[in-house]
């Protein structure tokens, strides 16, 4: 049985996260929608704020908080700035990633120095223009230099956070074996001589996050910058993968509720025909979906928040919670736009770029169509356990 009633030390980062969002994220919001840039300065009050760290251990300078308040306060950040919080979501699974499977001595350089803020944030460099839902097919590779090391030639796209990371965790190929075998994992400096960053791409939404390309142009890498075992990165991969979906369903979460409040709101105010339009059942069936279907998503999201914390197997249930949070997300942030009509589709009002932010969900770290793949597949495995 599941019971989802905060804790206290739950309450507490669910309480900070949403004073931090209505103090500093929720003000910035629509001016780094318009401006762009990468909010460095919200970032490192983050970061002072343990929200950098909320899965980690204390040992490493996280707050050591758990997956399912991880879960919640993404919800609540996401709900006034979903740019920024993406970057506060992937910086999240690089510390985690580095705690997993780093040595003692990678998580003693660098994981306090994610949490803390002094490398900025983390980034997370999978994707290539040959490999984003097929990783197996990444052309990157690292080649042994003969004393242990190796040199590292690639290019990445579509890094969140490329520009200021001062941390990367790189997938590249460093043998010829087929699909994902010969796949590595490694942690690169973001001042490591060879990498250069590539301007921002021009995106539809989630205009306070950055997101690049990367160059490795021969990056020296000492045997230290190996993370887990040769040849074995693509575990590493999707085991991150796995959790970072949990955050992306939170993301997808606080947009679909920022909208759908925003448009319930509006609703009870607009007044059409001498009553206000929530009198109107056609705007009650819109917002009664949107809060059913978010709900629904919310318990999925911290179903497997819970499964993860508790060290099960959470596979399917993250790629259910995503995909159902991304797709209802979406969903409820153009119902919203719909109950404000003419005003709806204006920058006058925020509900315009939930939906453009909220777009993205159902693409990254996974697209949608990937996380029923993933499901139908574990579906499929989990009979078979039981049938044998």
């Amino acid at each position: 049985m599941y019971d989802f009633t905060p804790t206290e030390d739950q309450e507490l980062i669910v309480s900070t996260a949403r004073q931090f969002a209505a103090r500093t994220l929720a003000p910035r919001a629509a001016e780094l929608d318009v401006a762009g840039g990468f909010p460095r300065d919200s970032l490192a009050e983050a970061a002072s704020l343990g929200l950098l760290g909320i899965n980690v251990p204390e040992r490493l300078g996280g707050v050591e908080a758990g997956a399912v308040a991880y879960a919640l306060a993404v919800i609540k950040l996401a709900k006034a700035c979903a740019g920024t919080t993406v970057a506060m979501t992937v910086s999240n699974m690089v510390a985690e990633v580095v705690t997993k499977f780093g040595t003692p001595e990678q998580q003693q350089e660098h994981v306090p120095r994610l949490c803390s803020g002094e490398y900025v944030v983390g980034g997370f460099a999978l994707s290539e223009a040959g490999a984003g839902s097929d990783p197996a097919g990444m052309r990157t590779r690292a080649v042994a230099n003969g004393r242990g090391g190796y040199v590292l030639s690639g290019q990445k796209l579509w890094i969140t956070s490329g520009t200021d990371a001062g941390l990367f965790v790189v997938w590249a190929r460093t043998s010829d074996a087929p699909g994902s075998q010969g796949i590595s994992a490694f942690v690169v400096r973001g001042d490591a001589p060879g990498l250069v960053r590539g301007k921002p791409e021009h995106k539809t939404g989630q205009h306070a996050s950055t997101t690049t390309p990367l160059e490795f142009n021969d990056v020296e890498l000492g045997p230290e910058a190996l993370l887990g075992e040769e040849g074995k990165g693509f575990r590493v991969a999707m085991m991150a993968l796995d959790g970072g979906r949990i955050g992306i369903a939170g993301l997808a979460l606080g947009c679909g509720l920022a909208a759908t409040d925003f448009a319930r709101g509006y609703a009870l105010e607009r007044q059409q025909f001498g009553h206000p339009i929530a009198d109107y059942q056609a705007i009650q069936w819109m917002l009664a979906d949107s809060a059913t279907e978010l709900e629904a998503a919310r318990l999925l999201t911290l179903r497997a928040a819970w499964l993860k914390e508790q060290g099960r197997p959470f596979t399917q249930e993250a790629s259910m919670a995503k995909l159902a949070a991304s797709e209802r997300g979406w969903a409820a942030c153009d119902r919203a736009v719909q109950v404000l009509g003419g005003f709806g589709y204006t920058r006058e009002f925020p509900v315009e770029r939930y939906l453009r932010d909220v777009r993205v969900t159902r693409i990254f770290e996974g697209t949608s169509e990937i996380q029923r793949i993933v499901i139908s597949r574990e579906i499929a495995r989990r009979f078979a356990r039981t049938a044998g």
